[in-house]
C-alpha cells in the first residue's frame, strides 16, 4: 500500500528529504518517473489518480514502496510532526508487490547513470 499526504499537511517539507524513492513533491510541482516529467494532476504510467496536490505535499503512488527494501517503516510518516502520512487505502499492495516496485526503480535509477 503506497502512502498518501492528508490535506491537513503543513507543508513542513520534512518527509521530502527522508524518502528513499524520491516519491514526495512540494505541492504544485511536476512529478519525475524513468526520466519523464508528467504534469500536476497527469494520471500516472499505473493509471494512479487524484494523487496531485497544489496545496501541499504529495505522494506519488508509482514510486512509493513504503520504504520496503530500505527501512523497517515508512520514513515520511517517521518525521511527520503532525501525522499526515498515512496508508492510502486506493493503493493497495503486496510486500511482493513493493519488492518489485523496489526492484524497478533501482533499475530505472541504474539506466539513467548509463546515459
Amino acid at each position: 500500500m503506497a502512502i498518501r499526504i492528508t490535506d491537513e499537511c503543513i507543508n513542513c517539507g520534512a518527509c521530502e528529504p527522508e524518502c528513499p524513492n524520491n516519491a514526495i513533491y512540494e505541492g504544485g510541482v511536476p512529478w519525475t518517473l524513468a526520466g519523464i516529467t508528467y504534469a500536476p494532476g497527469e494520471e500516472a504510467p499505473s493509471g494512479a489518480q487524484d494523487f496531485f496536490s497544489n496545496n501541499c505535499y504529495y505522494i506519488v503512488p508509482d514510486k512509493c514502496t513504503e520504504c520496503v527494501g530500505f527501512h523497517d517503516e515508512p520514513q515520511c510518516a517517521a518525521v511527520c510532526p503532525v501525522d499526515v502520512c498515512l496508508p492510502d487505502p486506493d493503493h493497495i499492495e503486496s510486500a511482493k508487490e513493493l519488492l518489485s516496485k523496489v526492484d524497478y526503480l533501482s533499475m530505472i535509477d541504474i539506466e539513467r547513470l548509463r546515459t
